[in-house]
């Protein structure tokens, strides 16, 4: 995987802002869009336990500025219709396939970026499979679980660091702890510590220059009291 690059994070994560059209604070999926493009991924696939959704826009976002590809891995034929009718115009710019976990270590093991949906059942396999890729691959995969709060300790082995982030219902970052480090774009916490903290995204421009700064600010406190 190549070098960190924040132009390539910070368009991306604007892109999938936009692409999400909510009308609430930038969350999980920018954060993911952000970080795939950060670090330049060219084979990203995703695993989903039902429909795919905005994690999978927030790759497609990423995928626009690397010229990478992305892939959707579902569990059953039902969510493949579905998953194509939530994406709208942007379900042509993923390829879906059906199967689990071994599609990983067969079909994708270049893959450079996984991001796991932690509501699967089997979501500990998937991410044994992403680390065995991560471990013979080239660059090494980085592998990104969501919904990940409160399902337990994750399996990891040695060669790898696993840091969990709050960020909406919890992220886990996992990568070979090879002395290089993965720029996670936030400070992470130890998964042992992990508890929901109040945060949220704040996007700022300058009115001189134009440019576009985004921030994410965490606190104990209410959200209403959380002030850019």
């Amino acid at each position: 995987m190549a070098c960190w690059s924040a132009e390539n994070a910070t368009k991306a994560y604007l892109r999938a802002l936009k692409m999400g059209k909510r009308g609430k604070e930038p969350d999980v999926a920018e954060f993911i869009s952000a970080i795939a493009a950060g670090n330049n991924a060219q084979l990203m696939v995703i695993t989903c336990a039902g429909v795919a959704g905005s994690t999978a826009l927030a790759l497609v976002a990423a995928s626009r500025q690397t010229g990478g590809r992305v892939v959707c891995i579902l569990n059953s034929v039902e969510h493949y219709q579905a998953s194509k009718n939530a994406l709208g115009n942007y379900r042509d710019c993923i390829d879906f396939v059906i199967g689990d976990a071994k599609l990983l270590l067969n079909d994708y093991k270049t893959a450079d970026f996984v991001l796991v949906d932690c509501n699967i059942s089997d979501h500990k396999e998937v991410l044994r499979a992403a680390q065995e890729v991560a471990k013979h691959g080239e660059g090494g995969a980085l592998i990104v679980g969501y919904n990940a709060l409160n399902k337990g300790p994750c399996w990891s082995s040695c060669e790898f660091k696993t840091h969990f982030l709050p960020i909406g219902e919890g992220l886990l970052v996992i990568r070979k702890s090879a002395g290089d480090k993965v720029a996670i774009g936030s400070d992470a916490v130890n998964n042992n510590n992990c508890r929901k903290v109040r945060s949220r995204w704040v996007v700022k421009v300058d009115k001189w220059t134009g440019e576009e700064h985004v921030f994410r600010i965490t606190s104990p406190f209410p959200e209403e009291m959380i002030k850019a």
